[in-house]
């Protein structure tokens, strides 16, 4: 398969980038604008609670920097501690996006950690597709929660590689690789990875795609670390296209030797 004709479907939306990035931490809608560009994302998370789509009149709105008409957004619950807070979110997005009904799940357990909060997430996982939204959920990286959350209903599982904003990339690659031998429905890594490297290796797992937003915007050069981000992202998926050789414990000549002379 030739990677031009190598698309993500999500729940029949079809996407050429593999790559999703956050609109949050860049220092002004400018750089916002520029290191989104520069990735080549299409599906642009915002968290409801922090972002200014319309709720706020007379303030910056970020829909006039990146247009409905050329990204694809994915609101998401960042900061909802709780099911009841996560689903009042995205029924708020619906409301302010014209029923756009794609949104991101997360429901955190603490502060400290930002880890998720497996039960809650299952909660409001459940309400939400029963009230027809498409959910493409944040978990943690066990493959029996993400078989749960893929059981109810959700468009796309998006385990941690590791904590929120840490920049540690992929800390338990097989329960990843477990995620994806077994999923049906899309396997995003989302948060924890830190450089184009981390990004590499989950799409050499067979990852779906990536999410990411404080390794750009957190990056001395935003804008460049965008742009290693894209190219990460489709070396790694060209990779696990191509399959790479076995690995070997020994070395093994590049060159053969039979029939030569000496």
């Amino acid at each position: 398969m030739s990677i031009a004709a190598d698309t993500l479907n999500i729940n029949g939306r079809i996407f050429h980038s593999r790559l999703l990035v956050g609109t949050g931490k860049y220092k002004d809608m400018e750089e916002t604008r520029l290191a989104i560009e520069a990735s080549g994302a299409e599906i642009i998370t915002v968290a409801i609670r922090r972002t200014n789509i319309g709720q706020n009149p007379g303030e910056a709105n970020l829909l006039d920097t990146l247009p409905l008409d050329k990204y694809t957004y994915l609101p998401n619950t960042a900061g909802c501690y709780s099911a009841e807070d996560a689903v009042r979110t995205c029924r708020l997005a619906r409301e302010l996006l014209d029923d756009h009904t794609l949104v991101k799940l997360e429901v955190l357990g603490d502060e400290k950690t930002l880890f998720p909060h497996v039960t809650e997430t299952l909660k409001a996982a459940q309400t939400l597709v029963d009230e027809g939204f498409e959910v493409m959920v944040y978990t943690n990286d066990d493959p029996i929660i993400a078989r749960e959350l893929e059981q109810i209903g959700c468009v796309a599982v998006m385990p941690l590689a590791a904590p929120i904003g840490s920049g540690l990339g992929i800390r338990n690659p097989y329960n990843i690789l477990e995620i994806v031998e077994n999923a049906t429905v899309p396997v995003i890594v989302d948060a924890g990875v830190g450089t184009a490297s981390d990004a590499a290796v989950a799409m050499e797992l067979g990852c779906d795609g990536v999410l990411m937003n404080t390794a750009i915007a957190a990056a001395q050069n935003p804008i460049l670390m965008a742009s290693a981000m894209k190219k990460g992202i489709e070396a790694g998926r060209e990779a696990f296209l191509a399959g790479r050789m076995p690995r070997k414990r020994y070395a093994s000549a590049s060159s053969p030797i039979d029939g030569t002379f000496f």
